[in-house]
């Protein structure tokens, strides 16, 4: 209960990507669909075939970044031709020179949930290899071993995660392929939201934030529990906050999160609690801000391009989100006194 309460301060008021795509779209996690833009069961048929098409196009193409759109499209495919089955679209990207660690990542979804074998076993541990200094890489590990490891194990996850140079869980990646693979097709009228106004660019728009949050993250409850369990331990608290360094500057809003809780409640400086207080509240300000960006794109269609040209550019799920606030005017931090609303989706 106390790792649960912990979790519930660290993220509590914050909006992932996940829940400002609104999880409607195929291959989004499981869930109902929120909101007036879920899709009927025609409409997500069409969709579904509309993302069957793009696959088919984009998998005639060589290259790492184009198959990696094509596999992340074709993942909620019912029964696909083998050629465009996720697998076999992320082994011909892996197969690629110019294959980063983007397609890597991805192929921890490449996995069969029913037989608990997700993640998949060698990505993660490709992963370790090709990318040790990645903090996201040994907090998945550290969900794992929390599980399923001793404490020893999982100890030495977050030694490695503290000592990381970055936190990347390549969501970014994922966006930039899909929102360039999108428009390779134009979409088809049955797939248009009649009660939106954004056409085609919100059928783009929502098809690449909906499916970039379908990708894995590490399981930051783990982390958050295993700190509060052993905070009368000073090793483990120490690494503690410098994984929260490394993650207040990661590409994942959530991890950011965890990140500033851990130096909030960890900290002994007051001085640092309260700033990493602040720094909280202004991250909340900023994920309901481009929440509401999301739901404008929703029904008016250049402010949809406006985020698929962003997520175009690449970058981290945090720089999309930051750039897209500069993009129209909104502050980075909140108002004084401004106090976070609770906005559906929440976690």
């Amino acid at each position: 209960m106390r790792g649960r309460r912990v979790v519930a301060l660290a993220l509590g008021g914050l909006i992932s990507l996940s829940a400002v795509a609104g999880q409607p779209w195929p291959g989004a996690p499981k869930g109902p669909a929120k909101g007036p833009v879920a899709a009927s069961k025609d409409r997500t048929k069409s969709l579904l075939q509309f993302q069957k098409d793009l696959a088919s196009v984009l998998a005639l193409r060589t290259e790492a970044e184009p198959l990696l759109g094509a596999a992340l499209l074709a993942r909620p495919l019912v029964d696909p031709p083998e050629v465009l089955s996720y697998h076999a679209l992320l082994e011909r990207a892996s197969r690629n020179v110019d294959a980063g660690p983007a397609v890597t990542w991805a192929r921890l979804a490449d996995c069969d949930a029913k037989a608990g074998a997700c993640p998949n076993a060698d990505a993660l541990a490709d992963l370790q290899k090709r990318v040790p200094d990645n903090a996201a890489v040994w907090l998945l590990k550290l969900g794992m071993d929390a599980q399923t490891g001793t404490d020893k194990d999982a100890r030495a996850d977050l030694a490695q995660a503290a000592n990381a140079k970055l936190y990347d869980d390549y969501l970014g990646g994922s966006m930039k392929a899909l929102a360039t693979s999108v428009s390779q097709l134009p979409p088809p009228p049955d797939t248009f939201d009649a009660l939106q106004g954004a056409g085609a660019a919100g059928v783009q728009m929502e098809i690449v934030f909906g499916l970039a949050a379908a990708q894995p993250q590490p399981v930051f409850p783990a982390t958050a529990t295993y700190c509060e369990s052993h905070k009368d331990d000073a090793g483990v608290v120490a690494d503690c906050l410098k994984l929260a360094k490394v993650l207040e500057w990661g590409s994942s809003p959530l991890g950011r999160s965890l990140g500033l809780h851990l130096r909030e409640t960890l900290s002994s400086d007051a001085a640092d609690q309260a700033s990493a207080k602040n720094a909280r509240l202004n991250l909340i300000w900023q994920m309901q801000q481009f929440a509401r960006l999301h739901a404008q794109a929703q029904g008016d269609k250049p402010t949809a391009q406006k985020l698929l040209s962003l997520a175009r550019s690449g970058g981290t799920e945090m720089s999309v989100v930051l750039a897209s606030l500069k993009a129209y005017g909104i502050p980075s931090e909140a108002p004084s006194g401004w106090e976070p609303a609770k906005v559906e989706g929440n976690r």
